[in-house]
C-alpha cells in the first residue's frame, strides 16, 4: 500500500506525495568535455534514484517538458516508521487526563479575536513518547495515513535525501552522498516538498487536508490582523522552527501594545502641559528671546541670530522632553524584562505542547555541511588548524575594512551636516521659507539639515545593506563551520554586529557626541583638524534632532522592508510563471506551480529575525527620545505578521520542516540589548535631554519657590564679540539687518562659563560641575533602580509554569508505567504461546504491597 502523504495533490488518481526534485538535462555539445559532463550528471542522477529505491522510497518520473524532469518521491509506512524510530519522533500513546484549568475569567471578551475551533485545535491533547517501531501496538495508531503529521513526514524524507549516497557501494567513497551536494554540483536544480493544494481554493479531494487554504483564509489575510494566529496549524504544516518564529513575533506584538499605550500617554502628557512650558515661553517672548543675540553656529557663512528664532523647535522638543520621559525610560527598562521573562514561559509551554521538552540538537550538530566536507578533504598532518589560522587573519582584515567603511560613511554624513548647515543658514537668513504655507514657519536651518542628513543616512544604510549579507556570508564561508547550527550562529552574530553599527551609529552620534565637544567662541573644536567646526545643539537641545533621526530611519526601514518583502517575490513569481498561468491544472501541475515559486532557503527566517531585532533596538535603546516608537512598531508588526504569512503561503515554495525549541542565538542578543538599553536611556535623559539642568536650576533657587523663570538666561554664557577671531567672524553680508556691531557688543552661547572680565573668564562655573554631578548621580540611581527591579522581576517569574512542570512529570511517569505494563503483558502472551504453564518450580510468595495511585486531580 502506498502511504498517502498529503503534501501535494496530483490529478487523475488522487495520490499525495512528499517531495519532488527537478532535474535539468544539460545540452550535449560537440566537445567531448561537455559530452562527458552530461553523461556523468545523468549517471549520478540514476544512481542516486536507485539508492533511494533501495532505502524504501517509491519514485515516479514525470516528463512535462523536453528540458526538465520531475522525480516524485513517495514515503511508504515502513519507511516512515523506520526513520521515525531513528529520529525519536514523539507520537501519542495516551489521552491527556490532566484537567485543563486554564480558563480565564471573562473569557468571552476574547471571542472576537478567536479563530474557529477546528483551525486552532485540529488535534486532541495526548501524552507522547518517542516512537519505537517494535512497539507499534503501544501507540495510538488509528490511521497510518494520517498518523504522522505533514511536517514530520516532510522532515523524514529530507533526512533520507540528505544522507543517501549517490554512488555505487563498490566505489568506496562514502562521502559522496546527500541531496545538497547534488544541488551544488548541478545534478539537480531543486528539491522541495510540495504544497497540498492551491492557496485560494480547497482541494477537490474530500480526503485531502487543505491546510494551505486554511492558512491563507484564516491567517494570511490582512483583514485577519485582529485575530489570533493558528500556531498549531502552522507547526503542523511548516514545522516547529517556523512555528516558533511566528509565536515569538505574535507575543512580541502583544507586549508592544502595553508599551505603546504608556508611550502614547507620555506623549499626551507632553501635549497637555504645552502651556506650562516656562522656558519655551521665555525663548519665544520678545522681552527675553527677542533680546538675546546668539553667537554664530558656523564660521564665515553663519551670522548672529536671535534666540526666539528657535521658538518652534523649543515647543516641539517639549512634546518628548518632559518629566514623563524619565518615567517612560524606567518603564521600558522594566517592560523589556517582563517581555523576555514572559516569553520564556510562553516558550516553555510551546515546548511541552509541541513535544520539544527533551529535544536536543545533537542530531543537527552531527549533520556536517557539504561545504565543510568538500573543503576539508585532507585529514592528515592537522592542516585544518593552519587553514583556520589563515582564515582568521583574513576575516579580521575584512571585518576591520567593513567597520571602517561604516565609520567612513558616518563621518561623511557628519561632514555633510556641517557643510550644508552653513549653506542653509546663509540661504535662510532672510526667512526664505516663511512664504510656504503651513510648514514654512517651522523650517529652520537646524531642521532642514537634520531631516536631509537623516534621509541621506537612511539611503546609505539601505545601500550598505545590499552588500552586508553577501559579505557576512562570504566571511562565514571562509571560516568553514562544521555544522549547520554552527554556521547559522556564526552568521547571526556577524550580521547583527554589522547591522548594529550600521543602523545605530548615527543615533549614537546625535545622542552622545553632537554638541558635547564644541568648545566656545574663540576656541572652537574642529573635526579631525579640518575647517569644519563641530556641530552645536540649539538652545532647545539635541533631543529633537535625535527624535528626527530615529523617526526617519526606523519608519523608513519598516515601510521599505514591508514593500520589499511583499512586492519583490510577487513580481518575480509573476514574471517566472507568465507563460503557464493560463494553462489548466491538468497541464500546469502542482509540482510545476511550486517549482515556479521562490525558494525560501535555509536562512529564510534569518532576515525576519534580524529585522525584528533591529526594530527591538530602536524601541529600547533610544526610546527615551521618542515615546511613540513602540506605537509605530506595533502598527508595523501587525502588518508584518500578515505580510510574512502571506508571502510564506502564496509566494514561496514549502520549506523543509525543521525542529527548534527556541529562537536560538537571538535570545542572548535580546538579553544583551535589554541590559544596554537601560544604560543608553539613562545617558539620553542625563546628557541629551535638558531635564537634569532644569531640575538643578529649579531646586537651587535661593527663595525656594522652585520656578523656572530665568532658566534660559542662566543656561547661556556671554562672550565679547570683539574677541572673536577673524577666522570665526561672519563674512560681510551674512549678518541680519538688525545687527549693529556698535550697539551689540556681546553674544550668548550654550554653556556654563564665566563671562568676560572675570578672573576665570571662559572657564566652567560651579553650576556646570553641579549639573555634571547631578547627571552622573541620576545615571547611577536610575541604572541601579532599574536593574534591581529587573533582577527582582526575573527572580519572581519562573521560566517554566508550574502547570507545565506537572504535566511533564505526569508524562514521564506514565511513559515508564505504560512501557513496564506493556512489556509484562507481552511477556505473558509469549509464555502462554510457548506452553510453559506447567511450571514445576515452587511458587514464589510475594508480600502484599499497597497499590499506589497518582490522582491527576492532585496535579
Amino acid at each position: 500500500m502506498l502511504y498517502q502523504v498529503c503534501l501535494y495533490f496530483i490529478l487523475l488518481y488522487n495520490r499525495f506525495r512528499c517531495c519532488t526534485m527537478a532535474v535539468k538535462e544539460y545540452t550535449v555539445y560537440r566537445t567531448n568535455k561537455y559530452t562527458l559532463l552530461c553523461f556523468l550528471l545523468k549517471e549520478r542522477r540514476r544512481l542516486y534514484e536507485a539508492n533511494l529505491v533501495n532505502v524504501g522510497l517509491e519514485l515516479e518520473i514525470e516528463d512535462k517538458s523536453v528540458r526538465t524532469y520531475f522525480v516524485k518521491i513517495h514515503a511508504p509506512w515502513e519507511v516512515l516508521a523506520t526513520y521515525a524510530d531513528v529520529l525519536k519522533i514523539k507520537v501519542p500513546f495516551k489521552a491527556n487526563d490532566i484537567p485543563n484549568n486554564s480558563e480565564m475569567p471573562m473569557n468571552w471578551l476574547s471571542t472576537p479575536f478567536r479563530l474557529p475551533e477546528h483551525i486552532m485545535h485540529p488535534e486532541p491533547d495526548f501524552f507522547t513518547a518517542p516512537f519505537d517501531k517494535s512497539k507499534t501496538d503501544f501507540f495510538l495508531i488509528g490511521d497510518k495515513d494520517t498518523f504522522f503529521p505533514p511536517s514530520n513526514r516532510n522532515r523524514i524524507v529530507y533526512y533520507i535525501l540528505s544522507r543517501c549516497s549517490y554512488l555505487r557501494d563498490e566505489c568506496g567513497d562514502r562521502d559522496k552522498k546527500g541531496i545538497k551536494r547534488l544541488l551544488n554540483n548541478g545534478t539537480y536544480t531543486a528539491a522541495f516538498p510540495l504544497h497540498d493544494c492551491r492557496y485560494w481554493t480547497r482541494s477537490k479531494d474530500a480526503n485531502c487536508e487543505s491546510d494551505r487554504y486554511s492558512l491563507y483564509k484564516h491567517w494570511a489575510g490582512f483583514f485577519c490582523f485582529f485575530k489570533e494566529q493558528p500556531l498549531n496549524l502552522i507547526r503542523k504544516y511548516y514545522g516547529e522552527k517556523i512555528g516558533i518564529y511566528f509565536a515569538w513575533l505574535g507575543f512580541y506584538t502583544e507586549m508592544l501594545l502595553f508599551a505603546a499605550i504608556v508611550g502614547t500617554i507620555c506623549f499626551i502628557y507632553g501635549f497637555l502641559t504645552y502651556d506650562d512650558n516656562q522656558w519655551s515661553k521665555e525663548i519665544c517672548s520678545e522681552e527675553v528671546g527677542g533680546n538675546i543675540v546668539m553667537c554664530p553656529l558656523c564660521d564665515k557663512k553663519c551670522g548672529y541670530w536671535k534666540l526666539n528664532s528657535t521658538c518652534n523647535s523649543s515647543w516641539q522638543s517639549h512634546l518628548f522632553d518632559n518629566v514623563a520621559t524619565v518615567f517612560f525610560a524606567i518603564f521600558m527598562g522594566i517592560w523589556v524584562t517582563l517581555f523576555l521573562e514572559f516569553w520564556k514561559r510562553r516558550q516553555a509551554r510551546l515546548e511541552y505542547e509541541w513535544d520539544l521538552v527533551d529535544f536536543e540538537e545533537e542530531q543537527q550538530k552531527l549533520q556536517l555541511r557539504p561545504e565543510y566536507e568538500a573543503m576539508c578533504t585532507n585529514r592528515k598532518l592537522n592542516r585544518i588548524t593552519q587553514v583556520f589560522v589563515f582564515v582568521f587573519h583574513v576575516v579580521s582584515v575584512v571585518s576591520v575594512l567593513k567597520i571602517s567603511l561604516i565609520i567612513a560613511c558616518i563621518i561623511g554624513v557628519i561632514a555633510y551636516r556641517l557643510a550644508v548647515y552653513a549653506a542653509f543658514a546663509s540661504i535662510m537668513k532672510d526667512s526664505a521659507t516663511s512664504n510656504l504655507q503651513v510648514v514654512g514657519p517651522y523650517i529652520t536651518p537646524q531642521l532642514a539639515t537634520s531631516v536631509t542628513a537623516s534621509c541621506i543616512n537612511f539611503v546609505i544604510i539601505m545601500i550598505l545593506n545590499l552588500m552586508y549579507e553577501r559579505v557576512a556570508i562570504w566571511i562565514t564561508d571562509m571560516e568553514i563551520p562544521k555544522t549547520h547550527l554552527e554556521y547559522e550562529n556564526k552568521l547571526t552574530v556577524k550580521m547583527f554586529l554589522f547591522q548594529f553599527v550600521n543602523y545605530y551609529s548615527s543615533c549614537f552620534y546625535v545622542a552622545f557626541f553632537k554638541g558635547k565637544f564644541v568648545g566656545y567662541p574663540g576656541n572652537y573644536a574642529y573635526m579631525f583638524g579640518s575647517n569644519l567646526r563641530n556641530e552645536e545643539c540649539d538652545p532647545g537641545g539635541c533631543l529633537i534632532e535625535l527624535t528626527t533621526q530615529l523617526v526617519i530611519v526606523m519608519t523608513g526601514k519598516q515601510v521599505w522592508g514591508n514593500i520589499q518583502e511583499a512586492l519583490v517575490p510577487w513580481l518575480m513569481n509573476w514574471w517566472g510563471s507568465r507563460k503557464a498561468r493560463s494553462h489548466p491544472e491538468s497541464l500546469y501541475s502542482r509540482w510545476e506551480q511550486d517549482h515556479d515559486l521562490q525558494e525560501f532557503g535555509q536562512l529564510g527566517l534569518f532576515d525576519e529575525y534580524l529585522e525584528m531585532v533591529i526594530q527591538f533596538g530602536f524601541i529600547t535603546l533610544f526610546v527615551a527620545s521618542f515615546p511613540l516608537a513602540p506605537l509605530l512598531a506595533l502598527i508595523n508588526n501587525i502588518i508584518e505578521v500578515r505580510v510574512d504569512a502571506w508571502k510564506l503561503t502564496t509566494q514561496f515554495r514549502r520549506p523543509v520542516a525543521a525542529k527548534a525549541h527556541s529562537i536560538g542565538a537571538w535570545q542572548e542578543i535580546l538579553n544583551g540589548m535589554a541590559v544596554l538599553s537601560v544604560v543608553t536611556n539613562a545617558f539620553i535623559v542625563a546628557f541629551t535631554s535638558d531635564m537634569i539642568p532644569r531640575l538643578v536650576y529649579m531646586y537651587t533657587q535661593p527663595d525656594g519657590e522652585m520656578k523656572m523663570k530665568g532658566y534660559i538666561s542662566s543656561s547661556l554664557s556671554v562672550f565679547n564679540i570683539s574677541a572673536i577671531p577673524l577666522a570665526n567672524k561672519p563674512d560681510d553680508g551674512e549678518n541680519p539687518p538688525w545687527f549693529n556691531s556698535s550697539i551689540i557688543t556681546t553674544c550668548r552661547y550654550r554653556d556654563y562659563r564665566y563671562p568676560p572680565g572675570h578672573e576665570r573668564q571662559y572657564t566652567h562655573t560651579m553650576q556646570f560641575w553641579h549639573i555634571l554631578a547631578a547627571k552622573l548621580a541620576f545615571i547611577i540611581i536610575m541604572e541601579h533602580v532599574v536593574f534591581l527591579v529587573k533582577f527582582f522581576v526575573a527572580w519572581m517569574i519562573p521560566d517554566v509554569p508550574s502547570e507545565v512542570k506537572a504535566r511533564i512529570k505526569r508524562e514521564r511517569y506514565l511513559v515508564q508505567e505504560y512501557l513496564h505494563n506493556y512489556e509484562v503483558e507481552k511477556l505473558k502472551i509469549q509464555l502462554s504461546q510457548n506452553g510453559h504453564n506447567d511450571c514445576t518450580c515452587p511458587p514464589m510468595i510475594y508480600p502484599s504491597l499497597p497499590k499506589h495511585e497518582m490522582l491527576s486531580e492532585c496535579l
